[in-house]
């Protein structure tokens, strides 16, 4: 489970990142490196929202260990 999580957190911060420099500066890094392959682009964004969840079941997962 742990190879997962690290992966999940690895995809969750290229979506942070991603979403921080839309806001900052108007730029999407993943459009930028992927716009002649929309659907590979596409699936970067299913796989950071997927593994964003999984981020939020682990979240909620840790804390009612504790």
């Amino acid at each position: 489970m742990e190879t997962l999580e690290k992966i999940a957190l690895i995809f969750t911060i290229i979506g942070a990142l991603n979403w921080g420099l839309i806001g900052l500066f108007d730029f999407n890094l993943v459009n930028f490196l992927f716009k002649d392959m929309e659907m590979l682009e596409k699936l970067i964004y299913i796989i950071v929202g997927i593994t964003g969840l999984i981020n939020i079941g682990l979240f909620f997962y840790k804390i009612e260990m504790k």
